[in-house]
């Protein structure tokens, strides 16, 4: 049985929050810091790390918190740890990061101590950064706490500072043309809280990307570009794939009864090899994968609901659905819910 939601925190918890934000908004550091952030080729980074907390379906508390350490610029998987947890706050938008940062810390540490050569050198966090209510979101407080670069890269456009997701922004949306394009937000207060960036050709959707800690702007943004092979940055699609699996691995969720039929659909499908002719996106439309990987998030679900809710504006179950182009990418395929 699922365990009954954490009780609203009271005033006294929120002003407290507030404060602790405040506090550590004075120790985030707006530019870069080190050699390989000021290289056009960023030569010098080798490790790229990415961060996501998915929830257990059905249970408000249950999660696994997962990191993931990539080669760079290979975005090869070298370094992984998921971890279930019990989540202790409740969800109150704006402060996502006293529900979830302390456990992506301790993952970070458990790293420290058992391969400090795998540290990675940035983290791409799946929320946002200075774009947030008070200017302090979790990629703020995950950087400041771990002393670490740190980008956010949100699926959403959180509303604030007069930031509005109406048919302005999507005009600018649509004039975004090529992967790399971007446009620049900034709120009523006149200033640049973050970049809208198309993050490959195809992709419909833009990624909102804010500094976190220790990077530029402009920086993070061209790392967050040169981060993804499909709409995602790969270390935040990785840490996703790999936290959802550890749970169905841990609790033997199979997924939705909708999930179980579509994965015996494609079972049935014919299957096209890279050679075969192309899908509407100029890639083959199935490279023989095995379908038991494709790891889609049930449909409907608990899940979906409560990380929309929670992730302060990062939609934080989407991803594009073109199919890798060379076999490294095989074993982690893309879920075919966002284009």
């Amino acid at each position: 049985m699922a365990l009954k939601a954490a009780e609203p925190p009271s005033a006294e918890t929120l002003l407290l929050w507030e404060r602790e934000q405040a506090r550590l908004k004075t120790r985030v550091v707006h530019g870069d810091t080190e050699a390989w952030q000021r290289d056009p080729a960023f030569s010098g980074l080798r490790r790229v790390g990415g961060v996501d907390v998915s929830f257990v379906n059905g249970d408000s508390s249950g999660a696994c918190a997962s990191l993931v350490v990539l080669s760079y610029p290979e975005l090869k998987v070298v370094y992984e740890d998921s971890h279930m947890v019990r989540l202790q706050a409740p969800y109150v938008s704006g402060f996502l990061a006293f529900r979830e940062v302390p456990f992506l810390v301790e993952l970070v540490q458990r790293l420290q101590e058992k391969e400090p050569g795998l540290m990675p050198q940035v983290l791409l966090v799946d929320g946002n950064g200075v774009l947030h209510q008070r200017g302090f979101g979790v990629a703020c407080h995950l950087g400041v706490l771990t002393d670490l670069p740190c980008i956010g890269v949100a699926k959403k456009l959180l509303q604030v500072d007069g930031l509005e997701n109406n048919s302005l922004h999507k005009e600018k949306i649509v004039l975004l043309q090529a992967g790399g394009d971007t446009f620049p937000l900034m709120g009523d207060s006149g200033t640049v809280l973050g970049m809208a960036l198309k993050s490959h050709d195809h992709s419909t959707k833009p990624l909102y990307v804010s500094v976190g800690h220790r990077i530029s702007l402009e920086v993070a943004v061209r790392l967050t570009h040169l981060c993804c092979r499909f709409r995602i940055p790969e270390p935040i699609r990785q840490a996703d794939i790999r936290s959802r699996e550890h749970i169905r691995r841990t609790l033997g969720h199979p997924g939705s009864p909708a999930q179980r039929q579509e994965r015996r659909q494609k079972e049935q499908r014919p299957k096209a090899c890279p050679g075969a002719p192309a899908g509407p996106c100029s890639l083959p439309e199935d490279c023989g994968r095995d379908s038991s990987t494709d790891l889609k998030d049930p449909q409907p679900g608990f899940q979906e609901q409560q990380k929309d809710q929670q992730s302060e504006g990062s939609g934080h179950h989407e991803d594009s659905d073109l199919w890798p182009p060379s076999p490294v990418w095989v074993q982690s395929p893309p879920r075919e819910e966002d284009l």
